[in-house]
């Protein structure tokens, strides 16, 4: 057995050691490091840096032999003081070539003891720092003209890059690539040393190119100052129709990824054109997702994207952000269409997440990963042999046959000689019919050895879910949904806190860590939003409206819009102004529409001052590529439009007498909207944040239900047939 120093290294400082060597023990006798180097008792040969720290990812390569410093600046004075560069590399823990990366080159002792001998390497988890993510992602972009995980970018010891790309192969030739890892490490560091002047050339054009890209929206905008316009949004559906797979859903491309159909906003533009075709576009991308083996048939809940135009394959990690957005989708278009089968996925979608996603405190966690036992994909796939032996226990051979049909599951596989379940043919009463069999493979599976799961908490992604959970509760009617929200809402409320009491990012291992970004405040605002609106607790109003101000004072451009990191971040080459909508919604898209949402409920038109302006500062990019910020530019239907002020109000003690109007407003697709509710007594307290609530009563001591424009309301209506008829002529 070794010291544990990774080899090339020099020998750990007796402070060092003895903290990664009480690391290591805390976690206990069963712990099973990730690395193939260990001694004859499996305990690892090597340890770095990365053992002292809680991101699941970084934990992944805390054994590797490449010495693996964290992000800070220790690593960078390492860095000057040897005269060394920098190898960063970013990932995340689900992410999948990150994995064969890892296995390929940093496990890799005769690599990981080049890199130690010629370089300082940092590890980053791109998902607990999004803004040095973002910085050197647009790096990769401006070399490359594409992007992706692992990221591998070489530094200076200032932090500025001057090579970078994606995943590369271990040696020349490997993968069908002319130079390898190990080759490219060895030349940059030659060229490092050798000629300088080429180096810091590189670094300054690239760092240019990058504060380019990220801060540059402002100023292309001072010429172009007009707010954008609704017409935007039908030339962005006029482009997805001539873009659009028929026979599949989605883009006619492969890979797919659900967030590249932006339905919510194909859903606005239906409800105010009555576009047919747009509703076919966004009905039949639902249908064919969740038919295809993007959704797990057995379990629930949606893959991160399909590596084909069929939806069959996909890649078969789970992300949080994915599912939560995905249930607010197929929840409003259960509202909008009323097909059962779009409830029925926005349900197994949310008890997946509650099953498999949720901390035992009410929090949910991040992802799982695409591969288990070394293999993509092993956990979730089937052969048919398999498949009749489970089901043997029915004592039902046709039950076994239908299942075998619906579920596309063949002799010799759908994909490398196994079956990835998808339904080719739809049947909600098929469906229905193999509950019982759909159940005993689950259990099976369940027996296999399951995907790594990440279980750190982010405050973004969490924000999404507590949104996803409260509207599907209220569309739904579960109220177990709701109660879930309202769980994690408490949980990041009360254990992501600073010392200082400010929002922080990532819990993990009773800790909060990293001072909070723009999408962390803007996504849990959200989420607020929507669980006050299946609620009526005044509170998580209140506590939208606390995280909307921070956001002001700490996010905002005085020019308009929002930064991603706040004066308070640390400090790096770019500062970014978010203005794109990618697999997730931007903070800025999100924010925007935050405002808007406050504006109404609370009457101050600096909300809706402060939105005017974050378009605006948007508007060249909003203009000239929409396809870029399709979440901005639900912000813009909004604004575009009058929203509904819609009240609720009983008398005390009679909340379950307004069950049939609160039935109604879950059955209307009512897009932009402030709901506001609770009993005679309340209101009074409530007007002081929700202007249009003061003079609201129940009339005849019966629930009333209130809908209002600017303040100017329609009859008061204490029947649920009026307060239908009020609200389609309304939402027309």
């Amino acid at each position: 057995m070794t010291d544990g120093t990774p080899p090339g290294s020099a020998p750990f400082a007796a402070q060092l050691a003895d903290a990664l060597g009480a690391a290591i023990a805390r976690r206990g006798p069963d712990y099973v490091p990730r690395t193939h180097h260990l001694d004859a008792g499996g305990r690892p040969l090597f340890t770095n840096r990365l053992a002292l720290e809680t991101s699941p990812y970084l934990l992944q390569h805390a054994h590797n032999p490449v010495n693996w410093f964290p992000w800070g600046d220790e690593a960078f004075s390492e860095a000057r003081r040897l005269a060394r560069p920098v190898f960063l590399s970013i990932g995340y823990s689900t992410c999948h070539w990150c994995h064969v990366m890892e296995a390929e080159s940093f496990e890799d002792e005769e690599i990981a003891r080049f890199v130690n001998q010629h370089y300082v390497a940092i590890k980053v988890d791109r998902e607990e720092r999004p803004d040095i993510d973002a910085v050197y992602m647009s790096a990769v972009q401006q070399l490359t003209g594409s992007g992706g995980w692992p990221m591998s970018v070489w530094l200076t010891a200032a932090r500025e890059p001057f090579f970078a790309g994606t995943y590369f192969p271990p040696r020349d030739g490997v993968r069908g690539g002319a130079r390898g890892f190990l080759s490219l490490l060895g030349a940059l560091s030659e060229t490092f040393h050798r000629d300088p002047d080429r180096v810091g050339k590189a670094s300054a054009a690239l760092v240019e190119a990058v504060r380019q890209d990220m801060q540059g929206t402002a100023a292309a905008n001072a010429d172009t100052r007009d707010l954008p316009t609704r017409e935007l949004i039908d030339a962005t559906v006029a482009h997805y129709r001539g873009s659009f797979d028929s026979e599949h859903g989605g883009l006619k491309r492969a890979p797919k990824f659900p967030s590249h159909v932006p339905v919510r906003l194909l859903l606005r533009h239906v409800k105010r054109t009555g576009d047919a075709e747009a509703l076919h576009m966004a009905t039949l991308t639902l249908e064919k997702m969740a038919a295809g083996g993007l959704y797990d048939q057995l379990g629930g809940g949606f893959h991160r994207y399909s590596t084909d135009a069929q939806w069959l394959v996909p890649h078969f990690e789970k992300m949080l952000y994915d599912n939560a957005l995905l249930v607010v989708a197929y929840a409003e278009a259960f509202q909008l269409a009323g097909r059962a089968d779009f409830a029925r996925v926005a349900r197994e979608t949310c008890d997946y997440v509650l099953r498999e996603m949720s901390d035992g405190e009410g929090a949910f966690y991040s992802a799982t990963d695409a591969d288990s036992e070394g293999d993509e994909g092993r956990f979730f796939v089937w052969s048919a042999d398999e498949i009749r032996r489970e089901l043997a226990a029915l004592g039902d051979r046709e039950t076994t046959q239908l299942f075998l049909d619906h579920y596309d599951v063949r002799p010799g596989g759908n994909w490398e000689g196994r079956n990835i379940l998808n339904v080719p043919r739809p049947d909600e009463a098929r469906w229905a019919a193999l509950a019982g069999a759909r159940a005993i493979l689950y259990e099976a599976r369940a027996r296999r050895v399951p995907p790594l799961r990440d279980d750190k908490i982010l405050a973004a992604w969490n924000g999404l879910m507590i949104s996803a959970m409260a509207v599907a509760g209220r569309i739904l009617d579960e109220p177990r949904y709701i109660a879930a929200a309202a769980r994690a809402a408490d949980f990041v409320l009360a254990h992501l806190r600073g010392a200082d009491g400010e929002l922080q990012r990532s819990f993990k291992d009773g800790q909060a860590r990293h001072a909070a970004f723009l999408d962390d405040h803007a996504f849990l605002a959200a989420g607020l939003i929507d669980l006050y609106e299946a609620t009526f607790d005044a509170r998580w109003l209140a506590e939208s409206l606390t995280l909307a101000r921070a956001s002001e004072r700490l996010f905002a451009d005085p020019a308009g819009g929002w930064f991603m990191s706040s004066a308070t971040h640390e400090t790096l080459i770019a500062r970014e102004k978010p203005a794109y909508d990618g697999a997730e919604p931007s903070g800025t898209s999100v924010a925007l529409m935050n405002a808007l949402r406050l504006g109404v409920f609370t009457g101050d038109d600096h909300w809706r001052q402060i939105a005017e302006r974050g378009l605006r500062a948007h508007a060249k990019v909003l203009r000239e590529r929409p396809i870029a910020m399709t979440e901005a530019l639900l912000a813009l239907d909004f604004l575009a439009d009058t929203p509904l002020e819609i009240a609720i109000v009983w008398p005390d003690g009679a909340a379950d007498a307004a069950a049939p109007l609160l039935s109604v407003l879950r059955r209307s697709y009512l897009p932009s909207h402030a709901i506001a509710g609770g009993p005679e007594s309340a209101m009074g307290s409530l007007a002081e944040t929700v202007a249009f609530v003061g003079d609201k009563v129940p009339q005849g001591d019966r629930p009333t239900a209130y809908v209002c424009r600017h303040g100017r309301c329609e009859l008061p209506v204490t029947d649920a047939p009026a307060f239908a008829a009020q609200l389609g002529r309304a939402a027309r």
